[in-house]
């Protein structure tokens, strides 16, 4: 049984968040200092004290943010690892019968008009579609219908 547990937001994130709220408001005040001086020597203060540092600061906060969320991924992984390795598969030799054996084993054969391959009447690809018909021998002899990589129809059913 899975226990919920307490999702925290990791520490990157918050410092990459206060980092881009920073540098945004040091750049609104970095261009309303330079706005507001008519000459090129009275707005180096303001670029060098604002709007420098708070492009410096938007740049950090997407590392932080980047890092932050890669390492949130990356737990995420390790949790749903954990749970695939705890969950494991509960017969490996039924399994691994399942795997090996066909889908389908019913001795007729079928096709779809207008299709490139031909099946076995209980294949999942044409079970149920009324538009289904008999295999035409001369189609599979000339290499027109492929054998069903799901059902693997044998060429001697045919």
């Amino acid at each position: 049984m899975r226990t919920p547990r307490l999702r925290t937001v990791h520490p990157a994130l918050w410092a990459g968040w206060t980092a881009l709220a920073a540098g945004a408001v040091l750049c609104v005040l970095g261009w309303y200092g330079v706005s507001g001086e008519r000459y090129a020597e009275r707005q180096l203060p303001y670029l060098a004290s604002c709007s420098i540092p708070g492009a410096a600061l938007i740049v950090a906060s997407s590392i932080l943010l980047t890092h932050g969320r890669s390492a949130l991924a990356a737990s995420r992984v390790e949790e749903l690892y954990g749970l695939l390795v705890a969950a494991g598969p509960a017969d490996t030799e039924e399994s691994a019968r399942a795997a090996v054996a066909p889908l389908a084993v019913s001795g007729d054969l079928l096709m779809v008009p207008g299709g490139t391959l031909w099946h076995r009447a209980d294949c999942p690809l044409v079970a149920g579609k009324p538009e289904a018909v008999p295999v035409d021998a001369k189609l599979v002899a000339n290499g027109e219908l492929s054998p069903c990589p799901i059902c693997e129809p044998a060429e001697a059913d045919d």
